[in-house]
């Protein structure tokens, strides 16, 4: 029988560990488009000239698909983080807990929004019966802005991760099952990315908030993925709440 129990208490221990690692490969995931963007999407669009990026985009359809169908994909993997996030969460505040849940859905809702303008250039460039009335000028123009809108969409997107960012660092900071130092890390992670309410501001420290937004999210992937949560800790604050 004792043998039983101790089993029994070392799942109960495990399982938000385990929570907290698969949460880290979603959060991977979800985070692998906007690096496939920067290294390779970024170099095939040129500022100001559709007729170029209309022509880079017809020569590299494939990869314009498949940074589509990521994006997609990245949605999906932002969904389950949250999920598992506020599961581990919960015990902490379920009220902030639930409002970072609800807040990471809107980022999520405007993620996938903006994943539409990465289709639209290729739609606009191919014609089609909806389409076929442009004018070859007119359907690099719209490319051009559909992906300027993209930008556009992607950085509102941010704002709302940023917000999600705070609440998840109050939340670790409030925990005893998690390094604090990780939840002030974000905290200010998340007020670099919530600068995108005021772009030109966002735009002149972008190098400062992605300096601390690698120095907040690095840690905080490695740490679920390598040691998870103090699985006795989470559940004696469980208990508690």
């Amino acid at each position: 029988m004792s043998a039983a129990v101790t089993m029994e208490q070392g799942a109960a221990e495990a399982s938000p560990r385990t929570k907290a690692r698969i949460a880290a490969v979603f959060y991977l995931l979800e985070g692998a488009p906007a690096v496939f963007q920067q290294a390779v999407i970024a170099r095939l669009i040129v500022s100001g000239d559709a007729g170029a990026t209309a022509t880079n985009i017809l020569a590299n359809e494939m990869l314009f698909r498949v940074w589509f169908a990521a994006a997609l994909l990245a949605v999906a993997c932002h969904i389950a983080y949250t999920v598992l996030f506020y599961d581990l969460f919960r015990v902490v505040n379920r009220t902030i807990a639930l409002l970072a849940a609800a807040v990471s859905l809107v980022a999520c809702a405007l993620q996938a929004f903006a994943a539409l303008f990465q289709l639209t250039p290729l739609l606009a460039l191919e014609g089609g019966t909806s389409l076929g009335a442009l004018t070859p000028g007119q359907a690099q123009t719209l490319a051009l802005v559909s992906l300027n809108l993209h930008a556009q969409a992607f950085n509102i997107y941010l704002i709302f991760f940023g917000f999600w960012l705070i609440l998840t660092g109050y939340l670790i900071l409030r925990s005893t099952f998690f390094p604090r130092i990780i939840g002030a890390l974000l905290v200010l992670d998340g007020l670099g990315w919530a600068t995108f309410l005021w772009p030109p501001l966002a735009n002149s420290l972008y190098p400062v908030i992605s300096v601390v937004a690698a120095l907040a999210e690095i840690p905080l992937v490695l740490w679920l993925l390598v040691v998870g949560v103090n699985g006795q800790r989470w559940q004696e604050q469980a208990g508690n709440a």
